[in-house]
């Protein structure tokens, strides 16, 4: 695998993980604003 195999699978799995990181604080920061909990859960 030459080096720059390695930096475009590097990006690509970084990428994949901001995607992923993103979506979790923007769902976060709605339900702080709405007063839910975060995964769907009821806890009362």
């Amino acid at each position: 695998m030459t080096l720059t195999q390695k930096r475009i699978i590097i990006l690509l799995v970084i990428c994949i993980a901001a995607a992923v990181l993103g979506r979790l604080a923007v769902r976060a920061f709605m339900n702080l604003l709405l007063g839910g909990t975060l995964f769907g859960g009821n806890f009362l």
